[in-house]
């Protein structure tokens, strides 16, 4: 049986459809705010594998109650990694861009000094050094611009603001690989099964869609799925100020997780595709 943190959100939700067999956790039977329930429930539970899709997201929010999102972000997932530890099994946790500073215009190795800009980054950043510090048979994924037709994200935004405006201003100077929910949950499952098999695989890796994009050209892209007519400006981060900084460059180096798991980055265009399809068919 695996065991996942997490039941609303939009990894969790795709691990719902991958994993029907599966125990989900959510806020009501495991709160991250109380890390040791964490360690209680799978010292309980004694599953064969866990997958932490469960995160303080609130990236703006975060820098005025870092605290909780310390506890939910950094200190409850090293309790889990301190159980799986103890019981010998994998555990697969998800991890963000929003660890490094956003700088340059190269994509991010795995190794690459860490430096976030804010809350957020910070707590996430705390979570994969708790992970790493009690070692065992863990896999820390970073993904980034995570999108499905659950929840809320960039996707379902736009298509919200761009059916009641002819034009949307959106940022052009930041870069990144959006992510379907669906391909990290497949990786997360896959690499699970994995370190049952090969312990030697634990690491840090990166995992994000290609190819990689500003939010402005992400935008356009989803409107010409959606056949909807929004003109979008480019304009700089800085015309568009928020109370967390945001990494410029969010471009990540995902060789190393081809190399070892055999998992390719997924092709975000075909996924909007996919999502838009999934939305209409849910209406």
């Amino acid at each position: 049986m695996i065991l996942v943190f997490g039941k609303t959100g939009q990894v969790a939700t795709e691990l719902q459809t991958l994993l029907p067999d599966a125990t989900f956790l959510g806020r009501d039977q495991a709160d991250l705010t109380d890390p040791s329930a964490c360690f209680a429930a799978i010292m309980t539970l004694k599953p064969d594998a866990v997958i932490n899709a469960a995160a303080y997201t609130a990236v703006d929010k975060a820098e005025e109650d870092e605290d909780t999102a310390a506890l939910v972000n950094g200190t409850a997932p090293a309790e889990m990694a301190k159980a799986c530890a103890a019981l010998d099994i994998p555990f697969v946790h998800i991890s963000t861009d929003y660890v490094f500073d956003g700088t340059g215009d190269m994509p991010f190795a795995t190794v690459h000094p860490t430096a976030p800009l804010g809350a957020y980054g910070r707590t996430k950043l705390m979570g994969e050094d708790g992970i790493r510090d009690v070692a065992g048979s863990f896999v820390i994924l970073r993904t980034s611009w995570v999108f499905s037709a659950h929840g809320g994200n960039f996707l379902k935004s736009m298509l919200r603001l761009g059916a009641g405006r002819d034009k949307l201003t959106i940022v052009a100077d930041q870069i990144g690989g959006p992510t379907p929910a669906r391909a990290i949950a497949e990786a997360c499952v896959n690499i699970a099964e994995r370190l049952k098999k090969d312990p030697n695989t634990a690491g840090t890796y990166h995992f994000s869609g290609a190819p990689d994009v500003s939010w402005a050209d992400f935008a356009r892209a989803i409107f010409d799925e959606a056949k909807i007519t929004c003109v979008v400006e480019d304009i700089p981060t800085s015309a568009y100020p928020t109370p967390a900084k945001r990494p410029a460059n969010s471009r990540m180096d995902c060789s190393t997780t081809t190399d070892v798991f055999g998992i390719t980055r997924p092709n975000w265009r075909d996924a909007v595709r996919i999502t838009l399809q999934e939305l209409e068919n849910s209406q």
